[in-house]
């Protein structure tokens, strides 16, 4: 668990970290390459969620990768699965992380949302429905693996 004191915010408790995949963890169906080691390092602090429709059809190797069994999303109303998805954990709990349109709606529900910019960019309504947002994947972990950052950007 991560526990953060946020002024104007109260206290927050993170468990669960839930992130999209394409376009946030991989880009054209590649794991973004470091990024194995750097999840890796968060597993004693979050239970890691993947979340994705597999669009490239190579989840199973990232699964590999990563060292964990993604959450298959059906293709149809993505937004409104992942949203769910985050509420069943406790949206208190969650801090998410993505960038496309269908990630909108679950950073809006996590307690933390962050967007992150990406080759594949960044949809509008994600940016605007995020917390924070991060020039990339590898910023926002960082944020995670030192959470203080975080108080200092969501501080009021």
């Amino acid at each position: 668990m991560i526990e953060l004191n946020i002024p104007g915010r109260g206290t927050v408790r993170l468990q669960h970290l839930v992130t999209d995949v394409n376009g946030t963890l991989a880009i054209d169906g590649q794991l973004m390459d470091g990024l194995a080691r750097r999840i890796g390092v968060l597993k004693d602090r979050l239970t890691i969620h993947v979340l994705t429709a597999d669009t490239h059809g190579r989840q199973s190797f990232i699964d590999q990768q990563l060292n964990l069994t993604a959450t298959r999303i059906q293709p149809g109303d993505e937004a409104k699965q992942k949203a769910e998805y985050v509420r069943g954990l406790g949206a208190e709990s969650v801090v998410a992380i993505g960038q496309g349109a269908n990630d909108a709606e679950m950073l809006k529900e996590a307690i933390i949302g962050i967007c992150v910019m990406s080759q594949e960019g960044a949809a509008l309504e994600t940016l605007l429905s995020a917390d924070l947002v991060t020039p990339d994947i590898f910023a926002a972990l960082d944020l995670l693996d030192r959470p203080m950052r975080i108080v200092a950007s969501l501080r009021k």
